[in-house]
């Protein structure tokens, strides 16, 4: 029993009182799969798929990896990139970033074809999301896509969080385009529908899945800012989860990756949808009341 997230971990600077910053590691899919090792059995293999460089501070992070009990055993090291950088500015608990990751050797991961397929072979859950797509070029993103879909062929889920970045995209239509050739072969999608409706002009989260499903997603969850969540289960049922009142925020950074882990690893273990909805809240909203991606450790 095996996931592995494909994508970027790099170094996070969030800030602290006093005008100070942390470091940390973090990264959407990295954050994913942080959480997911802690909400999945010591059953299950958690790994990580990257590139990292061959500096002091990757080996910090390969480290961190590690010690939070992830699989590293497709972690390859470039002899000239470094770890991407970003840095977390908060405004009443809302983030946003800057970055600094036009060298990241992560733009690198989907340069072998035979180490992605390597990578998948035996797995049960391949989670990645459009941030990993952005960083790559479109050699490696079809190296990807063959990728998964052998795996899929073989038995493999995938799982995607299209996680719409259009800054990380030089052209818009290319974005979109890429989106929605991975959302083909998602077996889980969890979309955004405050990024959806900002780029794809869905007019409430019910498109949002609708198009997903059209384009040959199974499950679709439209995630909505702790607003009602929208699911289209694979047997085409409509399934509407209210979260509660709103959680004010310390940090929102990491919101989405951590509803993501605690959903999708309550799936893996069995629950029914509704439970895992409530199992991805918890857990978002433990997340949000920390400053950075992470929960502390304890």
């Amino acid at each position: 029993m095996r996931l592995i997230c494909v994508g970027e971990c790099m170094v996070e600077l969030a800030p602290e009182p006093g005008g100070l910053m942390r470091r940390g590691f973090a990264g959407d899919t990295f954050n994913t799969a942080w959480h997911a090792r802690r909400a999945l059995p010591e059953g299950w293999t958690i790994g990580y798929l990257t590139t990292l460089g061959s500096d002091a501070v990757s080996d910090e992070m390969l480290a961190f990896m590690q010690a939070a009990g992830i699989d590293t055993r497709d972690v390859a090291r470039h002899p000239t990139r470094g770890p991407g950088l970003y840095m977390i500015t908060l405004h009443d608990g809302e983030r946003s970033f800057t970055y600094w990751r036009d060298a990241s050797a992560a733009r690198c991961l989907a340069d072998d074809a035979d180490r992605l397929a390597a990578a998948f072979k035996d797995a049960h859950t391949v989670f990645l999301s459009g941030i990993t797509l952005a960083i790559l070029d479109a050699q490696g993103r079809d190296r990807l896509f063959a990728a998964l879909e052998v795996a899929r062929r073989a038995g493999a889920r995938v799982a995607f969080d299209p996680n719409i970045r259009p800054r990380l995209w030089s052209d818009m239509d290319e974005m979109r385009a890429t989106v929605m050739r991975f959302a083909t072969i998602a077996d889980l999608c969890l979309p955004s529908f405050e990024d959806e409706s900002d780029h794809f002009g869905d007019a409430n989260p019910a498109a949002t899945a609708a198009r997903y499903r059209t384009a040959g997603s199974g499950e679709v969850v439209v995630k909505n800012g702790g607003a009602e969540i929208t699911v289209l289960s694979e047997d085409g049922a409509t399934l509407c989860f209210d979260p509660g009142p709103p959680v004010r925020p310390v940090d929102t950074t990491g919101a989405g990756d951590s509803f993501n882990a605690g959903y999708l690893a309550a799936r893996l273990k069995g629950a029914e949808i509704e439970e895992a909805l409530r199992e991805g809240h918890a857990l978002a909203c433990r997340v949000i009341g920390h400053r950075g991606a992470l929960t502390p450790n304890d």
